[in-house]
């Protein structure tokens, strides 16, 4: 059995089906990678650090209060979760008519962050709930309101299984 030839003519197209290869994965890479970023951490990088110094004299302003708010999500049966908080102040009293909201942030992933609407349960007790809450590390972020002022901010990193 005779085999044929190695031509110009052969070389060529394996080369160019060989590179025609390569760049079409690449060019499949790069649209499932735009594709599934989820983005920037913050919007406007400079309006972020324009806003620093208010958050600062904020975190002052909440230290000064010597609040302590405690914060327990549980899992749910039904995949959800319920958050449950408690405001009292510096002197042991329990605080009431704030505005309390919750968010359970993804650390990776902005995407598939969920707010939790709080509402007072009982003096000094606000509570939530959350549907559908995969589990995972979360950061979960805590804001108090008096009067449209943030007059509360907490983020701490939870586990939920």
């Amino acid at each position: 059995m005779a085999s044929k030839p190695l031509t110009g003519t052969k070389v060529f197209l394996m080369l160019v089906a060989f590179f025609g290869v390569v760049i079409g994965v690449n060019v499949t890479m790069m649209k499932l990678a735009i594709a599934t970023l989820p983005g920037t951490d913050v919007d406007s990088p400079y309006a972020a650090g324009l806003t620093y110094d208010r958050e600062i004299s904020a975190a002052q302003d909440q230290a000064a209060r010597k609040w302590k708010v405690n914060a327990h999500i549980e899992r749910a049966t039904d995949g959800g979760a319920v958050l449950q908080v408690e405001a009292r102040d510096a002197s042991g009293q329990p605080v009431s008519g704030l505005k309390f909201g919750g968010r359970l942030e993804r650390p990776t992933d902005k995407r598939a962050d969920l707010s939790v609407e709080l509402s007072e349960a009982g003096i000094g007790i606000y509570r939530g709930n959350a549907a559908s809450v995969a589990p995972g590390q979360w950061d979960l972020v805590i804001e108090g309101e008096a009067r449209g002022t943030r007059v509360f901010l907490s983020r701490n990193r939870v586990i939920l299984n």
